[in-house]
């Protein structure tokens, strides 16, 4: 048996997983307006091993949620993982942060393509699109958003669009057969699962030595007014 832990701080959220064989068997996560990633991801770590009555010394990988998403949670999420897979000898495992996204949604028959949407700046998410068979339609992008967005690309099909920048694209009336989550979809760590699961089975790990998480931006800081 192999156990995988699983890291998701590319929002607000922060959250904690632990699978053995890819099923979930221990999980904590905490919503906040702001950032409290450097305070609790590695108490929620120690919190989901000890539930599962393992040591962390059995841990055979560990899993992040590379991004896109939040310069600072990505930051400290990645700089937690590296520590980690330095610290014990084990290999890392990047999962797209959309790509998480979406793992819930697949078994709602009543769309052709899901949009997953996260929120950068003002009118801008990072997205990318899937259709129901899971295949991606438009690999990840930053877009800014208008009424016309996606509509060469999905046409007339029906579209769920998820994550804490949908509500951006709600206001703007789009064009696109969009349905909105009634609630605010977050990426979360059990989500990444099986997909990390996949990936430790073909082996397929990052350099740690050189990883850095999938930003798509630059980041960004506001210049100060003074002289």
């Amino acid at each position: 048996m192999s156990y995988i832990l699983h890291l998701e701080t590319s929002t607000q959220q922060c959250s904690v997983a632990l699978a053995k064989d890819g099923r979930c068997i221990s999980k904590k996560k905490l919503l906040t307006e702001n950032f409290s990633h450097s305070e609790k991801l590695h108490l929620f770590i120690q919190d989901v091993i000890n539930k599962a009555g393992i040591v962390i010394s059995d841990l055979e990988a560990i899993a992040i949620s590379k991004g896109p998403g939040s310069y600072t949670g990505l930051r400290i999420g990645v700089a937690a993982a590296k520590g980690l897979c330095f610290a014990l000898d084990l290999p890392l495992i990047a999962i797209n942060t959309l790509n998480i996204m979406v793992q819930p949604f697949f078994d709602k028959k009543d769309f052709d393509f899901l949009i997953p949407m996260l929120d950068a700046r003002r009118m801008e998410v990072y997205t990318s699109i899937f259709n129901k068979r899971q295949s991606i339609k438009m690999q990840t992008k930053a877009v800014v958003l208008s009424e016309d967005s996606f509509v060469n690309i999905v046409e007339n099909g029906n579209c769920l669009i998820i994550g804490n920048g949908a509500s951006k694209f709600k206001i703007l009336n789009p064009k696109i057969d969009a349905h909105f989550n009634k609630e605010i979809h977050y990426p979360s760590a059990e989500d990444m699962c099986l997909l990390a699961w996949n990936k430790f089975k073909n082996k397929d790990f990052e350099v740690l030595a050189s990883f850095e998480p999938y930003y798509l931006k630059d980041f960004q800081t506001t210049s100060s007014k003074k002289e």
